[in-house]
Order: structure tokens, then sequence, then C-alpha cells
């Protein structure tokens, strides 16, 4: 069985577009040796992202974003068990869109990412906040 928690943060006012590509960058390299596949939706101002895994990987990431300085008030939003990765071999899929970094087709990229999960409230969740922060479709 493996663990499966997504959370969403807000970001701190002083966070650089070279922040975000850092975040990236380390999260792969550290969930690939942890075992940790997953999904990073940024939209300028809001981190939404879901960690999937070996539970004891799983929290001890969540308590290491806990305590990074450029992001505040985060909150655990589900935690879950999952027989198997909903999320693939990702180290960490990843939508990035906004003000930092201009307009994406966000709706339509975090619609195909998350097509397989099962978990229709996790489902809703990303998708949702695609379609808040990312605007209607065209």
């Amino acid at each position: 069985m493996l663990h499966q928690l997504t959370y969403i943060s807000s970001a701190r006012a002083t966070l650089l577009l070279s922040d975000v590509e850092q975040i990236l960058q380390t999260s792969r390299r550290r969930n690939e040796r942890d075992q940790v596949t997953g999904l990073l939706i940024f939209d300028g101002k809001r981190f939404l992202q879901a960690l999937e895994g070996p539970i004891e990987a799983v929290e001890q990431t969540f308590s290491r974003i806990a305590l990074d300085p450029r992001h505040r008030a985060l909150v655990r939003l589900s935690s879950r068990g999952v027989e198997t990765r909903e999320f693939g071999n990702w180290s960490m899929g990843s939508h990035l869109t906004g003000p930092v970094l201009g307009k994406g087709d966000m709706i339509d990229h975090v619609d195909a990412m998350t097509a397989g999960l099962s978990d229709p409230n996790v489902r809703e969740t990303l998708r949702g906040f695609a379609r808040i922060r990312g605007g209607s479709p065209a």
C-alpha cells in the first residue's frame, strides 16, 4: 500500500521564477531517490501538490516542504492510501503558469495529468484549482 497526500500553500511575494525552477529540480532529484511521485501545479501565487509513495517518504517530504520559507499557509487537503501509483513514474510532474511564467493551458494540461486518478475528490481538487486559477477553457 502506498500513501498519497495533497496540499495547497501560498507563495511568498518575493518568490522568483528561479526559485520555482530550483524547487522542481530539487524535488525531482529527492523524489526519485525516495521513490516519491506526484504533481505540482503553480499558478504564480499558489502551489497545489500531490505526493505519493511509501508513507514514511511522503510524510518526510511533506515535513520538509512545510519548513520551506518560499511559501506560507500550507494546508493538508487529503491523505489516503492508494494501491498503485496514480502519478506514474513522474518524480514530479508539473504545470506552472501565471504572472511569473506567462500564460499556459493549465486546464487541459492538468486534466490530462489527472485523468487516471481513482479518487474523484483528489482529481476534482486538482482540476478545480486549474479551472479557478487558470481561467475558463477556450
